[in-house]
């Protein structure tokens, strides 16, 4: 009797368990909702204009002239111009492109897997919509202060020729790809651990790319990735960002375990 009992307790705990399991794939496999895009290509991202960090209130001005931060700056993008065609230059190339999927191509690579909207939706919906708010949050000081780029004043050519008229349209500090790039590490690196050294080299060398280009100072960088980290701690704020993030990990896990087990 009792070991019939068992055998009917183990049976139904079975059940249970397969019912929770598939209650919770139906759950994920739910494809993330429908965002709206701000303009072509680009996501409304999860913070309101009045959440996003403020870049004026936050940053100190952009290094005065006469100053040691700007002889900083000026060297700094000088060493840069030894990478000219080299293979660090075709990386900032590529690190340049934030268009998906384009930009999700050199982040499948490094995570190890596939990055794109039909194999991890929300990882990939994600990556767009910080895309937006890191970039935001650097237009307020962008835009007051209107820093020129560096090509502007070295007149030295860059890795993008085709965005230098809309760069000189927009100010140069803080950098707006930097603050993406840093805040796609901090995300990454939640969703991917054990990939930590990793991501977050490729998150610096992200930034770094900017001044290898020419198109940014290195006070830029720095402060880009301020902007980046001051952008991810307040989406941590936000539920819609909380549940993707945890969407993501979920598909990330499914993911690596598939890629385990073939």
């Amino acid at each position: 009797m009792k070991k019939q009992m068992t055998t009917r307790m183990l049976a139904a705990a079975q059940v249970l368990l397969g019912l929770a399991v598939a209650g919770c794939n139906t759950s994920d496999s739910e494809p993330p909702e429908t965002v709206p895009e701000i303009m072509p290509g680009i996501l409304q991202g999860y913070l309101q204009e009045g959440e996003l960090p403020n870049s004026l209130t936050l940053l100190p001005p952009p290094p005065a002239e006469g100053s040691a931060a700007l002889a900083r700056d000026v060297e700094r993008s000088q060493d840069t111009f030894a990478h000219h065609d080299t293979e660090r230059w075709g990386r900032a190339i590529v690190d340049a492109d934030l268009e998906f999927p384009a930009a999700a191509e050199p982040i499948a690579d490094l995570l190890g897997f596939s990055v794109t909207e039909a194999d991890t939706p929300y990882l990939y919906q994600l990556l767009r919509r910080s895309l937006t708010d890191a970039g935001l949050s650097t237009y307020a000081a962008k835009n007051h202060y209107a820093r020129p780029r560096p090509y502007m004043v070295n007149n030295e050519r860059t890795c993008t020729p085709e965005d230098e008229e809309a760069g000189r349209h927009d100010g140069s500090y803080p950098s707006g790809h930097t603050a993406i790039g840093w805040a796609w590490a901090l995300i990454m690196v939640e969703i991917v651990p054990e990939r930590t050294d990793a991501i977050l080299e490729w998150g610096r060398e992200f930034g770094r790319s900017r001044m290898v280009c020419n198109v940014h100072w290195q006070s830029d960088v720095d402060e880009g990735r301020f902007m980046g980290a001051a952008t991810v701690a307040r989406l941590h704020a936000d539920a819609g960002f909380l549940s993707d993030l945890e969407r993501a990990k979920a598909e990330v896990r499914r993911t690596q375990s598939v890629s385990f087990n073939q």
